[in-house]
């Protein structure tokens, strides 16, 4: 019987032509492409979990090549650098059989890293700050929707209300901007994981499993992060100390996500002890999350269940 098994040579040939057409989508198709931006390292996933490192180093490479030749090379050194971190990471450690929590949490490293040695090296080329021009934009695009309004004869007094309300919200996103660069890795992470993971179950690869949600733990560490932003919050704002004032800004915003994370997984083991049906599951995630002030009684509630572990509490009630 003759088997056909693709080279290394051939597949990495084939998946650089992919990670080049999700590129080309990216760029040129405006709802597609976001989705495409996403899962442009899923490629690269399969090719180091199948032939290893190299051969998804080398890929990458090339279609970091080409990609500049058919987009523009700045475009092509963005992608490589924001995604291709992430593709490496998770293939070498679905490769290496590493389990799902050290998988995803060395995945969320490398992506974090990839997309802040883009805008660093976007701003030694360029000498401008990628953000702050982000911001810029916003601004002009919220002055020009203002003027329009001036021009139609809306009421100046409503439409400097707003202006000062949209001042206010991009001090505080400007604040925000490098928990705003984490959040963009995790959500690339957690996209290039369950995609990746699906993706290479159906292709027959073992692939190591996250815990049930209702078991996820997280470090104590963040609620102890909490309380020294909260520090320097105070200390950074009292005494106008703004890069202070800043990272403890973001570190709070880090600790109330990672609480937030355990709340739910809190919220997720009390409804599966109370078995609660899918769509009321549902209903109570987004009661929860679209109030304000339940999604802070949520996040402080999943930062305490990191000391006193309110599950094993529950466990040992119910025996």
């Amino acid at each position: 019987m003759t088997s056909h098994r693709i080279t290394p040579l051939t597949e990495s040939g084939l998946l650089s032509a992919l990670t080049v057409i999700l590129a080309l989508a990216a760029v040129y198709l405006p709802v597609i492409g976001m989705a495409a931006a996403l899962v442009w390292a899923l490629p690269v996933v399969v090719l180091v979990v199948r032939h290893g490192l190299r051969w998804g180093t080398m890929a990458v490479l090339v279609s970091g090549v080409i990609m500049a030749l058919l987009i523009e090379p700045m475009l092509s050194l963005r992608m490589v650098l924001s995604f291709g971190p992430t593709g490496l990471m998770l293939g070498y450690a679905f490769r290496h059989r590493w389990s799902g929590a050290k998988a995803f949490g060395m995945t969320l490293i490398a992506s974090v890293a990839g997309k802040l040695l883009t805008f660093g090296l976007l701003f030694l080329i360029t000498s401008v700050n990628p953000l702050n021009l982000q911001m810029d934009v916003m601004r002009e695009s919220f002055d020009q929707t203002f003027a329009v309004y001036e021009q139609m004869g809306m009421n100046e007094q409503a439409i400097e209300e707003s202006r000062g309300q949209i001042d206010q919200a991009l001090t505080y996103l400007n604040l925000l901007l490098p928990f705003i660069v984490g959040v963009m890795g995790l959500l690339d992470a957690a996209v290039a994981y369950i995609v990746g993971s699906r993706v290479l179950r159906r292709l027959g690869e073992a692939v190591p499993e996250m815990p049930p949600f209702a078991e996820w733990r997280l470090p104590q560490f963040f609620l102890y992060l909490l309380g020294f932003a909260l520090v320097g919050i105070y200390w950074g704002g009292s005494r106008e100390i703004q890069p202070l004032y800043q990272a403890a800004f973001n570190l709070n915003m880090v600790a109330m996500g990672a609480g937030i994370i355990q709340g739910l997984s809190l919220m997720s083991y009390a409804m599966d002890r109370f078995r609660v049906g899918k769509l009321m599951r549902v209903c109570l995630y987004a009661f929860v999350l679209l109030g304000g002030v339940l999604v802070q009684i949520l996040a402080f509630t999943g930062l305490f269940d990191m000391l006193f572990d309110y599950r094993r509490r529950f466990g040992q009630k119910k025996r």
